[in-house]
């Protein structure tokens, strides 16, 4: 049967994947699918103890229990596929199957940075607030910020992808990228993409500009209010509560400033591709353990169910 084009010029794209030379192959489909699993299972623990122990039950932990699913669903649309590819030597992707790729990192990319909003948010009035924060961050609250979020993310997304069928790749299909970066297709359509490339600055700003200006302005007020306040007590809570966040957003926003502000070639170089892995795969990995590492929250929950699991055998 004859595979025929769509009106875009290609019915495939084939992504030419990491830089890496034959002979360290192996290597790396090894450390990558670890890298994989430690995600899935370290944001799935995660959740876990969260819906397990009572004293999880809170606003904090509501927000970091859908964020450690979105980091499981972000890690997923690319990481298997790009396992596939290289175990397999297959480097290609359906037409269909790349649009879809495109629309699913932005609507979990984008749900990571409304989730961390929403987190600072609430580490905002837990510590500048702390006599109405029950009242403030009530669990309609809480429910009403998470829909709101994944209402933006999928909207943002769709807008995206809605764009991508009226581009043409007639110049070629070839990717130099692990996955269907949208920038990656913008640089490599033959079309007009000056739409594409508005949209991209309108609602990226909406999206990651917005948010991560949202996160500043609210550990402002947090810093404000320590130093009015000073001691040591002060400080130490603040760290503990506010220091997993911290840690998280900075590696967050410091991958997209890396992968996406900071300039490079017309065409997308080893640079971004490196530090879309670091985005895409590290970066989710490392979560569970700078919450359950910097938590005395989540340590305690850990031990308590280690101690029930070893009594009950």
């Amino acid at each position: 049967m004859k595979t025929t084009m769509n009106e875009s010029g290609v019915f495939e794209f084939i992504l030419l994947g990491l830089p890496i030379s034959p002979e360290d192959q192996g290597i790396y489909d090894a450390l990558f699918l670890a890298t994989y699993l430690t995600t899935v299972l370290g944001n799935l623990l995660i959740i876990l103890l969260i819906r397990l122990d009572p004293h999880l039950h809170t606003p904090m932990y509501f927000f970091l229990s859908h964020l450690a699913f979105t980091d499981i669903s972000f890690s997923s649309v690319t990481a298997p596929k790009m396992l596939l590819n290289m175990l397999t030597q297959s480097h290609s992707i359906s037409y269909s199957g790349c649009i879809s790729q495109v629309y699913f990192f932005l609507f979990f990319a984008d749900l990571d940075s409304f989730l961390l909003t929403s987190m600072a948010y609430d580490r905002y009035v837990a510590i500048c607030h702390p006599l109405h924060y029950t009242r403030i961050m009530s669990q309609s609250i809480c429910t009403l910020l998470v829909t709101v979020s994944w209402f933006l993310s999928f909207a943002g997304a769709l807008v995206h992808t809605l764009l991508l069928p009226r581009l043409s790749f007639f110049r070629g299909n070839t990717l130099h990228h692990f996955f269907c970066d949208l920038s990656a297709l913008i640089k490599l359509s033959s079309s007009d993409t000056t739409i594409n490339e508005l949209v991209i600055l309108i609602v990226g700003s909406l999206v990651i500009t917005v948010p991560f200006i949202c996160i500043l302005v609210s550990y402002g007020h947090i810093g404000a209010t320590i130093l009015r306040r000073p001691s040591i007590k002060g400080i130490c809570k603040a760290l503990s509560t506010c220091g997993s966040h911290l840690s998280v957003v900075s590696l967050y926003y410091g991958a997209i400033i890396g992968l996406y502000f900071v300039p490079s070639s017309n065409s997308t170089n080893d640079k971004d591709v490196i530090v879309a892995v670091l985005y895409t795969m590290v970066t989710p990995m490392l979560n569970p353990f700078i919450y359950s590492l910097r938590n005395q929250d989540m340590k305690g929950a850990l031990r308590n169910m280690l101690t029930r699991a070893t009594s009950s055998v």
